[in-house]
């Protein structure tokens, strides 16, 4: 009798065992497979995994060429699992476009990634978030974004670059660290009040000797806080508030105001002024940095397009330096320097967006809060609206008579709401760093070098290591 009733026991609580996993798993299959819900059917998308979702499916070490296959099956709007999170994917540019600016209410908001909010410890709050680049960018065109000021900077700066460029007397040279420096020097220059030297061992030490593991990423941090701590230390020492010298003054200044009119628990404190600076850092200097080393790749990978870069640079403008005013008459150029961005494709997926309440796009439900991903790179590369949308083809943005022409599928910096703010900057420093250097120098590789062009991949995409020669045009 014992023995069955231990029999009857143990199957008791097999059968027990049993339910509790079909109650946990069960959802999961069926959130996974099933897509129907009162409001419409969701996004389509390739069957998914518990607790897996679809990330044995993806290529992690380029996942945006996976989500680039997937949305040739399943269409420009669908559905995958990272993991047990429901992520809405958009691709070809017809969908981005409409769901950035037509739907700009319903998938304005910005979802936070995981490693972001460790980087910025727990100071990731929507409001505070949102007053803190709001008083960023304000004070970034009071101390000359976008204006006439800050291309007199950029052109300062290209001029230090090429000085230590005329260093290496034509030896080949890795341009990773020289151009990160520059452009580093142009947010310094607004947020600092002034430029380093590339030398310099306090700013331009262990802080900018990048990696691009992203395993490195929280050391990088770590490093990156604390110098821009004793930065910050020096700057508060000898403030003058009648005279700031840039963002972080306004903000010291500001800070000091506050606590004179008895308000001690505003956002404007330590954390926040230091990772407000980080992310400008980290938005304003990476992309476009990388960006100008693309370009000056592609001028080297394509000889007979620098020979006409270089031909139209001497007609125009001659020896006197490029000023953005001569974009206009620059059409080629300015076409070498837009599909420079189009094919590099740094940031093939933007940052997460999130529904913000629930919403039918194109016919499809998806429910508020989930992430969405808009997918640049299907954008940038739409066999739809590019004639060689794998191929760098100046082309693109010219028309029959030679003229310059915008594509509108041309989004690097995203669009709606979201845009990048930073875009004016971003295509001044491009422009004026890109017709400066190919004035002064051609750009050449290494015998026997033919220079792959295969992405690095990391936070963004970045040129494989390489060592480019100069020879002086000037």
């Amino acid at each position: 009798a014992g023995s069955c009733d231990n029999m009857v026991q143990s199957s008791s609580t097999t059968t027990l065992t049993f339910l509790r996993l079909l109650l946990l798993i069960v959802p999961l299959v069926f959130s996974s497979s099933f897509c129907f819900h009162k409001f419409g059917k969701e996004p389509p998308g390739p069957k998914s995994l518990p607790l897996a979702g679809n990330l044995l499916q993806l290529d992690l070490r380029r996942p945006w060429k996976t989500l680039l296959e997937l949305s040739k099956k399943y269409g420009s709007l669908y559905t995958i699992y990272l993991g047990p999170k429901k992520v809405v994917v958009l691709a070809g540019y017809k969908t981005v476009k409409e769901a950035l600016v037509n739907y700009a209410h319903e998938f304005g908001n910005r979802d936070q990634m995981l490693i972001m909010n460790e980087f910025n410890q727990g100071y990731g709050k929507k409001r505070i978030i949102h007053k803190m680049r709001r008083f960023a960018l304000t004070n970034l065109r009071d101390f000359g974004m976008g204006k006439r000021a800050c291309e007199d900077k950029i052109i300062e700066e290209c001029h230090h670059l090429i000085g230590v460029i005329k260093k290496f007397k034509g030896e080949a040279f890795d341009s990773a660290l020289l151009l990160y420096c520059a452009i580093s020097n142009i947010i310094c220059s607004m947020v600092y009040g002034s430029r380093f030297d590339y030398d310099d061992p306090v700013f331009f030490g262990k802080k900018h000797k990048k990696t691009h593991q992203t395993y490195e990423f929280h050391k990088l941090s770590a490093a990156s806080r604390k110098h821009t701590l004793g930065l910050l230390s020096h700057l508060k020492e000898t403030l003058n508030p009648d005279k700031c010298r840039g963002v972080v003054d306004a903000f010291l200044t500001r800070r000091q105001s506050l606590e004179g009119s008895g308000i001690t628990n505003s956002h404007f404190h330590n954390e926040n002024l230091l990772h407000t600076i980080m992310n400008l850092f980290a938005a304003g200097t990476d992309t476009t940095a990388t960006t100008v080393r693309w370009g000056l790749l592609f001028m080297a990978r394509y000889p007979k397009i620098q020979d006409k870069v270089q031909e139209e640079l001497r007609r125009v403008i001659g020896s006197r330096q490029a000023q953005v005013e001569d974009r206009k008459n620059l059409p080629f150029t300015n076409a070498v320097i837009h599909e420079t961005q189009r094919v590099a494709n740094i940031s093939p997926v933007s940052l997460p967006h999130v529904a913000h309440k629930d919403v039918t796009f194109q016919g499809h439900f998806i429910k508020k809060g989930t992430t969405v991903y808009p997918l640049l790179a299907s954008v940038l590369f739409d066999e739809s609206e590019w004639e060689h949308p794998h191929s760098f083809y100046p082309a693109h943005f010219l028309d029959k008579e030679g003229n310059f022409v915008k594509r509108d599928a041309f989004l690097p910096f995203s669009a709606g709401r979201r845009a990048c703010p930073g875009e004016g900057l971003a295509r001044m420093e491009l422009f004026i760093f890109i017709t400066t250097l190919l004035q002064h120098f051609r750009f050449t590789p290494q015998a026997g070098d033919e220079l792959d062009l295969t992405p690095r991949v990391g936070l963004i995409l970045s040129p494989s290591p390489h060592k480019l020669y100069t020879v002086s045009c000037m």
